[in-house]
């Protein structure tokens, strides 16, 4: 999973800024303040690592727009910025190993489309670095500890395909370099008197190569973003192709598919909905129903209350309030065992009570803290329950999940630029925060505290 992001000139961040990531990272701040755009900035990273791709900042449910948009502007004319710069690291696979991987891009203008023209990856002291067309002509520079070497006239480098593709395919887009054989030695020329490359140096930048191309994060997949609206819950649903979505569309479809498939698969995502559901008071029992007998037909999904020993009517999903529908897709999400490794979310608590917000945060740790592969959440949240919740969760050890294994990023404006906090919990539940996160709560805490104060004066 990745454990930090680097950004500069990126749309409201200015200055450049490394911010950690944990297993659940909780973003929080005042309306516009690049929330969205840093969950925008993970999923195209992870494109241009694994994908190979120009990243798409228009995809949904992200709609950052071109270039213009992108690039940090301070108002003035001509103070845009040329370029922006952005990366992250990774944990080494190997727990001996304390050196992460790094990745780092600089995005730049090529008729109002965002393009890498630059990028370097480099792990301990080994590394690789490529200007890539079509903003440069293609370069690409090679080092480990002995020394740097540039590769003389690179003239079979990667060509941008239309749709934003990079050919050739691989890692690096260069796909025949490095090899180990001695024709591939005399290509690379002495950078600032280092020593000449040898087969070991070769050696070291092919295994760099390997690691980056098929790390995990690669074979986990595409971080899922979910929209912070989600579909409308209908009375009737049509069999469809169970395609992933932002807004959620395919879940109703992937839920009958699983009750279609197997009782065991299908039990154990029921009860764990419907524990969900009695946690939150939101339903009791949970179900998929083919009214018209056809395992392919049309089909209803239906929750069910109950009060002591009375059972209530099954009642359908269109009848029980917008709060259930908007929170189904992301409980789907989170309890599917194949589901991607890295879920981000925005305001999964939109629509939901209280209480019902307070247990998402169970929920979060429980799914963070345990499993194989881990689970990595990126949550974009306005639920002061929701944060409460996690951070209790985490001192009375209810799960698995750490105290260091919960970052909080505080989102803060400054004029035209905005400054990233990280706010840690320690074992005790004790916030280490800026003095201005939470400001407002504890300042309309003590404004609704007052009458009482002053009556008991009196």
């Amino acid at each position: 999973m990745m454990n930090s992001i680097t950004m500069e000139n990126f749309r409201c961040f200015r200055e450049r800024q490394t911010v950690r990531l944990a297993p659940l990272t909780l973003l929080v701040g005042e309306n516009s303040t690049g929330k969205t755009s840093f969950l925008a900035l993970v999923r195209a990273l992870w494109d241009m690592a694994y994908e190979l791709r120009v990243p798409d900042f228009k995809e949904a449910p992200f709609d950052l727009g071109s270039f213009d948009e992108i690039a940090h502007h301070r108002g003035a004319r001509g103070s845009r910025a040329d370029s922006v710069l952005a990366g992250f690291t990774l944990k080494a696979g190997n727990p001996e190993d304390r050196s992460p991987t790094e990745f780092l891009f600089s995005l730049a203008n090529k008729v109002s489309t965002t393009v890498p023209d630059f990028r370097r990856i480099s792990h301990g002291k080994v590394w690789i670095e490529e200007g890539l067309p079509p903003a440069r002509k293609y370069d690409l520079t090679v080092g480990t500890q002995r020394g740097r070497w540039h590769l003389r006239d690179p003239e079979d480098g990667p060509r941008m395909q239309r749709g934003g593709e990079i050919q050739p395919p691989g890692w690096p887009w260069y796909a025949t370099v490095p090899r180990r054989d001695d024709s591939e030695l005399t290509r690379f020329e002495e950078v600032d008197g280092s020593v000449p490359i040898n087969e070991k140096d070769i050696s070291r930048i092919i295994g760099l190569v390997a690691s980056a191309s098929r790390g995990t994060l690669a074979g986990n997949g595409r971080p899922f973003a979910a929209a912070p609206v989600r579909s409308k819950p209908h009375r009737t649903y049509d069999r469809t192709h169970a395609i992933l979505d932002p807004e959620g569309d395919y879940v109703p479809t992937h839920l009958a598919d699983v009750r279609s498939r197997g009782l065991n698969e299908w039990s154990v995502l029921k009860k764990q909905l419907q524990d969900f559901g009695r946690l939150t008071g939101l339903f009791d029992e949970f179900d998929v129903k083919q009214p018209f007998g056809s395992q392919s037909g049309p089909f209803q999904i239906r929750v069910r209350k109950s009060g002591g020993n009375l059972k209530g009517p099954w009642r359908n999903f269109v009848d029980v309030g917008y709060g259930v529908s908007q929170a189904l897709p992301v409980l789907v999400e989170l309890l599917e065992p194949d589901a991607q490794t890295t879920l981000l979310l925005q305001q999964p608590e939109v629509h939901l009570h209280p209480m019902a917000q307070a247990a998402l945060g169970t929920l979060f740790c429980q799914v963070a803290g345990t499993g194989i592969p881990r689970r990595q959440l990126i949550v974009e949240t306005h639920s002061d329950h929701l944060i409460n919740r996690v951070r209790m969760d985490v001192r009375d050890e209810v799960t698995d999940l750490r105290p260091d294994e919960v970052m909080v990023l505080y989102f803060e404006r400054n004029g035209l630029e905005v400054k990233i906090h990280q706010v840690t919990f320690d074992e005790l539940g004790n916030v280490d925060a800026p003095a201005s996160y939470g400001k407002f709560f504890m300042e309309e805490t003590h404004r609704t505290l007052w009458p009482l104060r002053r009556k008991e004066e009196d």
